[in-house]
């Protein structure tokens, strides 16, 4: 189970970065169904596993805060038997779990307030988070458009359009990415998620850059929502990570190349507010 979440990670089939830090927990507790000599053994596996886990994506910075805190919290608690320090990595791995979901529960529900009946919303990329303040929003009542780019080159914002059109109330617009600035000024505001903000800056998806900048120039205020376990004031350096050029263009690269980035970095000061489980930023 290790290896295939690690090869999950990897090849990006999990996209919101708060379900990949639950799964990658939840992989963990394999461990404490096999057979080790010493608790030696077990740290051992334990860190070289979680390790593997975070190097699967080193940008996400809540999948390295989870990991981290459950191979902290073993190793802290000094288990003085194998069977025993499987009882503190499951132990660990039900706090984290919980404590992400949640943490993403609550920034859904505090962020419920941005989508007001006939609130027409630009987002970008794949958040579980957004789409669960957009689906409670429904929930009581709201009527809201939401135009989704499609987030090339993997396309995650087909999966955001299949998802709203199931919900109702909802009239979601699949729009190709270079289209977000013909329909911003059409928008009331951009929501998207975020994979983190450390100090100044939100890294997120590739594209979500000239989405602000376009959304400031124009006028449309731009929030961010996730849980604020993600927002690191420092101690964390982000690794963009470069994707394979297979993912833009099928057919061999001749003579050129291709540039794959899959995250880029969004100053602060061109959002207008980023809403979390435990508070609201406003810039």
């Amino acid at each position: 189970m290790i290896d295939e979440t690690v090869e999950e990670i990897e090849q990006m089939q999990t996209h919101s970065s708060s379900v990949v830090a639950v799964k990658a927990a939840e992989a963990l507790r394999e461990l404490a169904d096999e057979e080790f000599p010493t608790v030696e053994e077990f740290v051992r596996a334990l860190e070289r596993n979680s390790s593997a886990l975070r190097r699967a994506n080193p940008s996400h910075a809540s999948l390295h805060n989870a990991q981290r805190e459950i191979v902290d919290a073993v190793t802290e608690a000094e288990p003085d038997s194998v069977a025993a320090a499987q009882d503190e990595l499951v132990a660990a791995v039900d706090r984290v779990t919980e404590r992400v979901e949640e943490g993403k529960r609550r920034a859904a529900e505090n962020a419920v307030d941005l989508f007001t009946d006939g609130t027409t919303v630009l987002t970008h990329d794949y958040s579980s988070t957004v789409l669960e303040a957009i689906e409670l929003a429904a929930q009581d009542g709201a009527h809201l458009e939401v135009y989704v780019t499609e987030a090339r080159p993997r396309y995650l914002g087909r999966k955001t359009a299949r998802v709203l059109a199931g919900i109702d109330r909802i009239d979601p617009h699949l729009i190709v990415d270079s289209a977000a600035g013909h329909f911003l000024p059409e928008v009331d505001r951009v929501v998207t998620g975020m994979d983190c903000i450390v100090e100044d800056t939100l890294y997120n998806r590739i594209g979500t850059y000239p989405i602000a900048a376009t959304a400031a120039d124009v006028g449309v205020p731009m929030t961010v929502v996730g849980n604020g376990a993600k927002i690191i004031e420092s101690g964390f350096a982000f690794e963009n990570e470069i994707r394979s050029p297979s993912e833009v263009m099928r057919e061999p690269a001749e003579g050129f190349t291709v540039e794959n980035p899959a995250y880029d970095a969004t100053p602060t000061a061109l959002l207008d507010s980023v809403v979390t489980d435990e508070r609201v930023i406003e810039y």
